[in-house]
């Protein structure tokens, strides 16, 4: 069983009618200490959301939820928000206001910034 590195806090905010829960590190992780136990994250559904495994993290008021899921060592900053069934991996970076929703991929060294939108 892998070690979990986030915990669901009663934090909550509803988007579009669903609930999410704020996440708290329990561990720390990611490059040069990045991530130090107990610092608040961003928010997602369920922890389908974002894997316990990598180093993948959802900062500040970033937004997981739906099927989406954020894994491998890709990070959702700002107020960037990833709903559908997209998926975000590898080494890839979602900021600002952007959105990545459908059926999209973001990996690689991919940057989705500002106001963009990424989506099927």
């Amino acid at each position: 069983m892998t070690a979990r590195k986030y915990e669901l806090t009663d934090d909550s905010k509803t988007i579009d009618g669903t609930t999410l829960r704020r996440i708290r590190a329990v561990t720390s992780f990611g490059s040069f200490g990045s991530v130090c136990a107990g610092d608040l994250g961003g928010y997602v559904e369920t922890e389908n959301n974002l894997s316990q495994e990598g180093n993948a993290w959802v900062f500040d008021d970033a937004q997981v939820f739906y099927r989406a899921r954020v894994f491998g060592e890709a990070l959702a900053f700002g107020d960037a928000r990833i709903t559908g069934q997209s998926r975000v991996f590898d080494d890839a970076l979602v900021s600002d206001d952007a959105r990545v929703y459908g059926k999209a991929q973001v990996f690689g060294k991919a940057l989705v910034a500002g106001h963009a939108r990424v989506f099927d």
